[in-house]
C-alpha cells in the first residue's frame, strides 16, 4: 500500500502567495467573499509571517509540488490563554475527499495541545457541509454564539473542542 497522494509540512514564506490564492479562490465558493470574513484579513498575504507569532501554526498540503491547502492554529483574539482558534483551513476542490482534512485537522490540534491550549474555537458557514462533518468528526461540538473577537461577523456557525 502507497501513502497519500498529499504531504503536510509548515509553512514556508515561500507558500505566501499560493495559500492567499487558495483562501481567495475557496471562499468566495461559500459565499463568504466580503467583509466579515477571513478573506479580509491582512495576514492572508503574509500567511508565513502572521503565524511565526507565539503559540501559533500553520500548515499547507502539497501533493505534486503544488500547494493545494492548509490551516493552522493561534490564539483566539479577544479570548481566554486557554483556547486557540482553528483558523483558515481551505481546500481547492482536488484535494477533497483524499483524507488530508482530517489528517491536518490532526496536526493542528496536536501542535494546539502543545502550546499548551485547552479548547480549540472554530466559526464557519452553514453550507460548508464537508468542513462541518470534519468538525463533528473530530470532537467538536457546535455552541450557540462566537467566542472572542475575531472580527468575521459573517460567520454564524461556531464550535468548540476539548483538547
Amino acid at each position: 500500500m502507497t501513502g497519500p497522494a498529499w504531504s503536510l509540512r509548515p509553512i514556508a514564506p515561500g507558500d505566501d502567495a499560493a495559500i492567499a490564492a487558495i483562501i481567495r479562490t475557496v471562499m468566495p465558493e461559500f459565499g463568504a467573499g466580503g467583509e466579515g470574513f477571513a478573506i479580509k484579513d491582512p495576514e492572508v498575504d503574509w500567511m508565513s509571517r502572521a503565524y511565526a507569532a507565539p503559540r501559533s501554526a500553520y500548515f499547507v498540503v502539497e501533493r505534486d509540488g503544488r500547494v493545494l491547502g492548509g490551516g493552522g492554529v493561534a490564539p483566539l483574539q479577544g479570548g481566554d490563554a486557554d483556547t486557540c482558534e482553528l483558523r483558515k483551513m481551505y481546500f481547492l476542490p482536488e484535494l477533497r475527499g483524499l483524507g488530508a482534512g482530517s489528517a491536518l485537522m490532526a496536526r493542528c490540534l496536536q501542535a494546539a495541545r502543545g502550546f499548551g491550549f485547552r479548547q480549540c474555537y472554530l466559526e464557519t458557514l452553514r453550507g460548508m457541509d464537508a468542513a462541518m462533518k470534519l468538525y463533528d468528526r473530530s470532537g467538536f461540538r457546535r455552541i450557540p454564539a462566537p467566542l472572542g473577537a475575531t472580527g468575521h461577523g459573517g460567520c454564524n456557525a461556531f464550535y468548540l473542542r476539548d483538547l
